[in-house]
């Protein structure tokens, strides 16, 4: 008996990329949402002082933004970098499975998707959150 062979379907770059989304690995969910946690929380604060500094608040220092934002970044960097370096085990490859190990390069992916979330966070807030409080 012979085999029908059909050819192999090929998939949309779109395709791809929303089943690339869909089965992303643990460790770098854990990653971008322990970043993106923490750069929401610091977002939320700044946009509370700007928004106080600009309806005339008196606070102690004057202006400090350009430091807060400086600020921000520096703790969602730092915080990112630790939590996944926590939180996100290395493949124990051929050896025992129980043993967990870490290692600088859990701090790097922490750090690595920090970086783009400070960014797009801060943006997010400053660009399109702002302006509703006018």
């Amino acid at each position: 008996m012979t085999r029908v062979v059909e050819p192999v379907r090929r998939r949309s770059w779109a395709s791809v990329r929303w089943r690339q989304f869909r089965n992303a690995p643990r460790p770098v969910v854990r990653a971008v949402l322990s970043s993106l946690v923490v750069a929401g929380v610091l977002a939320v604060a700044y946009l509370g002082y700007d928004i106080a500094l600009s309806r005339g608040a008196v606070l102690p220092g004057g202006d400090l933004r350009v430091l807060a934002v400086a600020v921000y970044v520096l703790v969602v960097l730092v915080v990112g970098s630790v939590v996944t370096f926590l939180v996100v085990p290395q493949p124990t490859g051929a050896g025992p499975a129980d043993v967990r190990r870490r290692s600088g390069w859990s701090a790097a992916l922490g750090f690595f998707a920090a970086v783009p979330i400070a960014y797009l966070v801060m943006v997010v807030a400053t660009q399109i959150v702002r302006p509703l409080f006018g």
